[in-house]
């Protein structure tokens, strides 16, 4: 296994590597590219989750890479993609929708190899993309903060702009709207998913701003937000993703669970079963098993459990069609103000 612990590691890492010992001769060999922190308690950690539960059940080889750039440079994730691809896998399962430009020129550069890309939306003669619908929970976890804030102000924060973290935030503002479409939303892209001080902080100013119930979109800078909330006496609380975060703190409302670990095994094992097709985008949805769901906190009422009951059966049936497009403005925590969305363009530059 070659486990990445910065950026600046990655040429000299692999070139250590000789190729005649990265893979025995008689396994198919897949690899796992994460972009960010293997343990970040998020969605990275739902990627070594995968890695895992392959090395656990399938009859391959599997090795991963992690901890490749925190600011999902395309750069360095084509890079890294690229390295692993000239140590010969049968598959390589690049985590993340910021992994779809770098698996398109790469997967050209190795027609013989297959590619994965997990929350992807691109395919090939060589190239598929395997996705969790996290905006099914996502749209359910809008619901939940319509349905429970008193304040009538509901915060989002992510990090990076991968296409899947727009689409989720859409959603969430879909699903907020349906209930509660008086409700004030305040929104933020930080930059950085792993950031504790700069989510704290966006959390604090939605916070100062009327927000009791934000719903975030992050990796290890989650805890920022937590500790903000916290500091708040139970007046604010907090919406989780990826994994059941009403387990972990009862800050925490809901959560809106989508597990993309699921994804990478059903990728490896359809490598393993001759299964695998390109040109495919396969996706999971809300009401295939647990994979995705919204999880409740304790607290929350009867009259609301029935009422997402409802709607998340709705989006099943295919009454409630999920927007995935938000064309309204942020909330800048630094200034206190509404801005366009190409704001963030400036922030991109210096990420």
């Amino acid at each position: 296994m070659i486990k990445l612990k910065s950026p600046l590691l990655l040429a000299s890492l692999f070139a250590l590597a000789p190729l005649s010992q990265a893979y025995a001769a008689d396994e198919q060999k897949i690899a796992v590219l994460i972009p960010g922190k293997h343990n970040d308690n998020g969605f990275m950690e739902a990627a070594y989750r995968g890695y895992e539960k392959i090395k656990a059940e399938l009859p391959v080889e599997a090795s991963y890479v992690s901890n490749i750039s925190a600011t999902s440079d395309p750069v360095l994730l084509t890079e890294a993609m690229r390295k692993l691809a000239q140590d010969g896998p049968d598959m390589i399962i690049a985590h993340g929708g910021q992994c779809n430009g770098p698996a398109e020129i790469v997967s050209k550069e190795f027609p013989d190899i297959k590619f994965v890309v997990i929350q992807g939306h691109v395919q090939g003669p060589n190239l598929s993309s395997y996705v969790v619908r996290q905006e099914d929970s996502a749209w359910l976890a809008g619901a939940l903060a319509g349905l429970t804030t008193q304040s009538d102000v509901v915060g989002h924060i992510s990090g990076a702009w991968p296409k899947p973290g727009l689409m989720g935030r859409a959603a969430f503002y879909d699903g907020l709207k349906h209930v509660n479409p008086d409700a004030k939303f305040l929104t933020w892209f930080t930059g950085d998913l792993d950031n504790t001080a700069i989510n704290g902080q966006a959390a604090a100013a939605e916070i100062a701003n009327g927000a009791d119930v934000i719903y975030t979109m992050l990796n290890a800078g989650r805890q920022g937000v937590i500790d903000e909330i916290k500091s708040h006496d139970g007046k604010v609380r907090h919406i989780g993703n990826v994994s059941d975060w009403t387990q972990v703190d009862p800050t925490f409302v809901g959560s809106a669970v989508a597990d993309a670990s699921v994804a990478i095994l059903n990728a490896a094992r359809d490598l393993t079963t001759g299964d695998w097709q390109p040109n495919q985008i396969q996706e999971i949805g809300l009401g295939k098993g647990d994979v995705v769901k919204l999880t409740l906190a304790d607290d929350v009422s009867p009259e609301v459990k029935q009422k997402l009951d409802e709607l998340a059966a709705k989006i099943i049936s295919g009454e409630i069609t999920i927007s995935t497009s938000y064309d309204g403005q942020e909330f800048n925590p630094a200034s206190g103000e509404f801005v366009d969305q190409s704001f963030k363009e400036s922030l991109k530059a210096k990420s």
